[in-house]
């Protein structure tokens, strides 16, 4: 027992350590991350010119924007088109994860990685990238004299484009919780006589589903909050919550802004609440 706890002790204080390390990324979170959400939930309850406090004044006008013609747009154009995009993520990332985890490739994981590539690079230029593909005279058109798209503007640029920028983000997650299934639980099924549909549906889905739900979410957070993607292969014509939390701030309008900000971030908190809850080991996060 003694050496036992002797044997703890070095680990114990090398997690101490580690600990102390931390502390200063502790320290610049809160200051850059939490201090501009105290100032925009301050900004929702004040009348200023800016983000200037003299002479503000306290206020509940600002949340009449919650109910303006224009933010129920926008909020349900950015709950369709993240839907949509959800769903879409979900068959292809799926159909991509486990035909890799039923490969017989030797290093799955290089796969896995050049999939998950895009999501290294920079956002706006693939979507920059993805725009001038959408115009009638593109790059393809030229190389492979394929018929321009000329979609760029549109809602179907849109929707392509989220699917194209967040499908890695579900890869993934359901690529890791297929590799901790047990095989010997698909072999038991199928000496039970189960056909491979019965058992993908019956065995394989219910024990992906951690890293099914952890990908949803991880696809529908950043289409519902995103503002590059409307502003730029939408071109501002679809009114989507991110690009109006976007122009409110770009026309001084912080006060309005704050409360779609804030109330987006609620919604977007809550859905990491019920990813902890699915997945307390947090096995299947990126």
């Amino acid at each position: 027992m003694q050496n036992h706890r002797q044997r703890i002790k070095p680990h114990l204080a090398g997690n101490h350590h580690l600990e102390r390390l931390a502390k200063p990324y502790l320290i610049w979170l809160y200051i850059f991350a939490c201090f501009p959400v105290i100032i925009m939930f301050c900004l929702m309850f004040v009348d200023t010119e800016g983000i200037k406090f003299q002479n503000m004044q306290f206020t509940m006008a600002n949340f009449g924007i919650l109910g303006a013609r224009g933010t129920l747009i926008a909020f349900w154009n950015s709950l369709k088109y993240s839907l949509i995009t959800t769903i879409l993520c979900i068959f292809f990332g799926y159909l991509l994860a486990y035909s890799l985890y039923k490969s017989k490739i030797k290093n799955k994981y290089l796969v896995l990685l050049l999939l998950i590539l895009p999501m290294w690079t920079n956002v706006i230029l693939r979507i920059n990238a993805l725009a001038s593909i959408f115009l009638p005279q593109n790059i393809l058109v030229d190389l492979f004299h394929l018929p321009g798209l000329n979609i760029l503007g549109t809602g179907w640029a849109i929707l392509l484009g989220m699917v194209f920028t967040y499908l890695p983000f579900i890869v993934l997650p359901i690529y890791t919780s297929l590799e901790k299934i047990d095989p010997s639980l698909e072999e038991a099924a199928l000496d039970l006589g189960v056909t491979n549909f019965i058992k993908f549906w019956k065995v394989i889905v219910p024990l992906s589903v951690k890293g099914l739900v952890s990908g949803s979410m991880m696809v529908l957070l950043p289409c519902i909050s995103g503002f590059a993607i409307p502003k730029v292969l939408g071109s501002g014509n679809i009114p989507m919550i991110g690009y109006e939390i976007e122009q409110n701030f770009i026309t001084m309008s912080y006060n309005q802004g704050a409360v779609l900000a804030i109330i987006l971030l609620i919604v977007i908190l809550g859905s990491i609440l019920l990813i902890n809850t699915l997945d307390k080991e947090g096995e299947t996060l990126i």
